[in-house]
């Protein structure tokens, strides 16, 4: 059952609540399942389905270096196929950022805004961690992503 959200940021805070809950979450790679295991795109998918109600889509089974084997977008072109691209200097709490690892690579990280300067996202070979949005990570945004407010959320629905 999809939920209803009274205002845009009602839905951003369900967001941050929801990231937050998975934090100690331990890595594994494809899972999606807080308290159990997941990896980055696993941490975004069960978020989307505790809040949402349902996924997005269903990413199919991918590798570990599925990014370093294709020339093809596929993280962005999917958050541009649900959600809404923000400019990387209006990030806030309850947006989903995307990072590259290499300029010349596609994106392939996933985490959520929790705060103006921090980010809740599954961190390989440790767990789901709060990390610092340090110049580093900044350096990295390949884009920034507001969830979609749900169609029965909006007024006149």
């Amino acid at each position: 059952m999809q939920r209803q959200f009274s205002t845009e940021a009602a839905l951003r805070n369900a967001i941050v609540g929801e990231a937050l809950s998975w934090v100690g979450t331990p890595y594994r790679h494809q899972a999606s399942r807080r308290g159990v295991g997941c990896d980055c795109l696993g941490l975004l998918r069960g978020v989307w389905r505790n809040v949402f109600g349902c996924e997005a889509e269903d990413p199919g089974v991918y590798s570990a270096d599925w990014a370093e084997c294709t020339v093809e977008d596929r993280l962005l072109a999917a958050a541009r196929r649900h959600c809404l691209e923000r400019a990387h200097s209006e990030t806030e709490p309850g947006d989903m950022v995307i990072f590259r690892w290499r300029p010349h690579l596609p994106a392939k990280h996933v985490g959520i805004m929790t705060a103006a300067d921090a980010f809740v996202h599954a961190y390989e070979g440790s767990a789901v961690v709060v990390s610092p949005l340090v110049p580093q990570w900044r350096r990295r945004i390949a884009g920034v992503f507001a969830f979609p407010m749900p169609a029965s959320s909006r007024p006149g629905k």
